[in-house]
């Protein structure tokens, strides 16, 4: 039952403190390379991999693999959509510590 308290306005994937960091991290970039935000966030390869793929899978976030000197490289970015849920969820939080 959803109701008027800002708090149905949070995205459930968005809890998550490792996914609600990446996201906020390609907020103001148009992409970042995987390694960037590997370590801007603090987590390993794998914990940044199982986040993204969820946030891949809701269609928030888009990976795309390539290479630079023939080395592997994985760039992400944030979708329109992605983009949208998190302003929301950033909306929400700033109007439930406001009251």
């Amino acid at each position: 039952m959803s109701g008027s308290h800002p708090r149905h306005a949070l995205e459930p994937l968005l809890n998550a403190p490792v996914r609600l960091s990446v996201v906020a991290a390609l907020a103001p970039l148009d992409r970042a390379e995987f390694a960037f935000v590997r370590d801007l966030v603090e987590v390993s390869d794998s914990v940044l991999s199982k986040q993204v793929s969820a946030l891949e899978t809701a269609g928030w976030v888009a990976v795309v693999k390539g290479r630079v000197a023939r080395r592997p490289r994985t760039w992400l970015s944030l979708t329109a959509e992605g983009r949208t849920v998190y302003a929301r969820h950033l909306d929400a939080l700033r109007a439930i510590a406001t009251g």
